[in-house]
This record gives C-alpha cells, sequence and structure tokens, in this order.
C-alpha cells in the first residue's frame, strides 16, 4: 500500500547557528530539488535563519545553543511556518516523523526506543549520519558550524531514500 501513495520530499537541516549564507543555499538546493516540507532540528541561531525559510514549509524545534527564544518562534509563525519547543511530529506521505535536537538524552532515547517512528530526525552532535534502529530510520543531516563542510540530507518519502548533501 506504501507504494502507492504520493511520493514526496522532505528536506532535513540542523545546528544552522545563524550561517545565513549557507542557509540560503540550502534552501535553494531543497527548492532545486523540488523539497515540499522542511524539518529544522534546532540550533537555529538567528531569527534572521527562521524568516529566509518564508515560503518553504517549515517545521523547526529549538536546540540547546537556542535556549526556550521566543523570538525564534515568532519569527516562525510570521513566515507561516510551524515551531513545537523542543520536540516534533509529523505525518507525510504515510510515514510518521519524529524530530528533536538531541541533546535531551532521555527523551532521544525514548523516542527512539519507542517504535512509534519511521524516521527520527536530530541534530546536536554535529556529525551528519543516518542508520536504522529496527524500523525507525534514525537521521542526523550534520550541521554548519564546526564541520570540515556544511551538509543537509533530502529524504524521499514514502520509500525513505536519504541523499546526503554538501552545501
Amino acid at each position: 500500500m506504501l507504494n502507492r501513495m504520493h511520493t514526496s520530499k522532505l528536506g532535513v537541516i540542523s545546528d544552522t547557528h545563524g550561517f545565513l549564507d549557507e542557509t540560503i543555499r540550502a534552501i535553494q538546493l531543497f527548492r532545486d530539488h523540488s523539497v515540499q516540507t522542511v524539518i529544522h532540528c534546532g540550533d537555529i541561531g538567528s531569527s534572521e535563519v527562521v524568516r529566509v525559510f518564508q515560503g518553504l514549509e517549515t517545521h523547526f524545534v529549538f536546540g540547546n545553543v537556542d535556549g526556550e527564544n521566543e523570538v525564534l518562534r515568532s519569527a516562525a509563525e510570521e513566515t507561516g511556518n510551524y515551531f513545537y519547543g523542543w520536540f516534533g511530529s509529523i505525518e507525510r506521505s504515510g510515514r510518521r516523523i519524529a524530530f528533536m535536537h538531541g541533546h535531551q538524552s532521555p527523551q532521544f532515547e525514548q523516542e527512539l526506543a519507542s517504535g512509534n517512528w519511521d524516521l527520527l530526525c536530530y541534530g546536536h552532535t554535529h556529525v551528519a549520519s543516518f542508520q536504522r534502529h529496527g524500523s525507525t530510520l534514525l537521521l542526523n543531516p550534520g550541521a554548519f558550524k564546526q564541520v570540515p563542510r556544511p551538509t543537509i540530507a533530502i529524504v524521499t518519502l514514502p520509500d525513505m531514500t536519504v541523499e546526503p548533501f554538501d552545501i
């Protein structure tokens, strides 16, 4: 049944840390690859970063560097996007997707072990990776700070193929 569902592309980004030029390049890459929805896994860094996602459906969560910065939440709402606090979830193409920054170790481990998610996206480590954990695909798109190259990921749904990209 899943293979008859509508195919869509999900962009995953994290740890932008206020790097505006790199974020703009990532958004262009998302647009070039027909990404319909973006998830930002926290450590956003500035309201300017949030604002450049205007016109592209984006779902944000806080990272440990962001704290509970209500300016970020307001910027998301002003641009017609979504802010979830520390943990978010959506469903796309029949797939259950959760996202968080990942520094909240007990909650992260609980969500991963729950088996409730087809895809669990996180950031924090600045290390790009994707791997299976039982029935859940665990995805970290990488970061824009303290890395040799900024990276993002695009997931094709519902088949869950992941393409990592250097920015």
